[in-house]
């Protein structure tokens, strides 16, 4: 409920200037008062809800969290959204999807920003992790078209235009350009990372300590609990409905993104066909695993380390992760067994995994 408050003014003569001093008075105390009152109305807002960036976004500010905080969290994730999103017309993605072949697009600062990360991780993993991978993406119907499973002539048709090295940066400009006429450039494996981290940055500014973001299943913990333990972040179970999870990890000031087959996916003559795809053969991975989940620093890189490391397969993607300083990795397989770096702190509750 708002604040309400019923003002009355009573008339008052002007026939003499002396009282004109003491209404002047009362009158500023009056607004003091009221700006006080008017203050104190925003009470602690414990959880907000919303649907952006096509998932819903979970933000939790314990003990100080207010209508005017989360106002600016969820615009600045809308931000992000409108220059990221392949799915708004008016996008800086759009724009250098349009323009693909044809000329650089200059972009919002951060937009590069996000794709410069992008083609780093992509380099870094030998191209498992590759933003190119739009027009496969959309071929399988995942991009807001109908799921199904292509014919092998049009998966050789796009194969040509999936490859990270064909995007060309001008970072004097901001400017981005695809190479190849119908490239398509996709962020989705890392914006949202990103606006996490954007989301995490305003919660710090406000001077909020403990907190929990979650869009979509990239989740940030901020601080600890309330009795200064850990957070309990559930770990997802692959083979089940959403929100049944294995376990959880114990965490405090960690980013947590996982990558599975079970985000996105549709079942056709009983075989699962899921949404990351192995960019040398245009096909959905089967390696064996059914979630990769990285713990790291920021939302960002775990974002894209999640999708690399599951692409990569278990041997490869434990040594990349290894690799890197402050990031840990929980390896869930199609037997139900489960591997870690050796950082984890994760309790299983679900007895059918090991």
């Amino acid at each position: 409920m708002g604040c309400k408050q019923k003002f009355f003014q009573k008339s008052l003569t002007t026939n003499h200037t002396n009282q004109h001093k003491p209404y002047v008075r009362y009158h500023l105390i009056f607004l003091v008062l009221l700006f006080l009152f008017l203050s104190s109305c925003e009470r602690p807002e414990y959880s907000r809800i919303d649907v952006a960036l096509g998932t819903v976004c979970t933000v939790t500010l314990f003990d100080q969290g207010k209508n005017s905080i989360y106002n600016d969290i969820f615009n600045r994730i809308r931000e992000i959204e409108n220059l990221m999103s392949i799915r708004i017309t008016a996008s800086d993605l759009s724009r250098v999807n349009a323009s693909a072949g044809i000329e650089p697009v200059q972009v919002h600062e951060e937009t590069f920003k996000v794709i410069k990360r992008a083609v780093y991780y992509a380099e870094l993993c030998g191209g498992a992790f590759d933003p190119t991978v739009g027009t496969l993406v959309s071929l399988w119907g995942f991009n807001g078209g109908t799921p199904r499973i292509p014919s092998q002539e049009e998966i050789n048709s796009v194969l040509p235009l999936i490859n990270w090295r064909n995007i060309e940066l001008y970072p004097e400009t901001n400017s981005v350009f695809l190479t190849q006429h119908n490239m398509i450039l996709d962020l989705g494996a890392i914006a949202k990372g990103y606006a996490v981290d954007e989301a995490a940055r305003i919660t710090k500014k406000a001077g909020i300590t403990r907190a929990i973001i979650d869009l979509g299943g990239d989740i940030m913990v901020l601080g600890e609990k309330k009795d200064k333990g850990l957070w309990n972040v559930g770990l997802q179970n692959p083979d089940d409905e959403q929100g049944i999870t294995i376990g959880y990890l114990k965490l405090s000031e960690s980013a947590v993104v996982t990558s599975g087959v079970y985000e996105r996916f549709f079942i056709e003559e009983g075989n699962r066909y899921h949404h990351i795809f192995q960019p040398y053969d245009g096909y959905p991975v089967n390696n064996g695993l059914l979630s990769v989940t990285i713990i790291a620093e920021n939302a960002m890189d775990a974002d894209a380390l999640s999708t690399a490391a599951f692409v990569l397969g278990y041997e490869k993607g434990r040594a990349l992760i290894e690799s890197l300083p402050s990031a840990e990795a929980v390896f869930i397989f199609q037997d139900y067994t489960i591997q870690t770096t050796p950082g984890v702190n994760l309790v299983i509750t679900d007895k059918s995994f090991n």
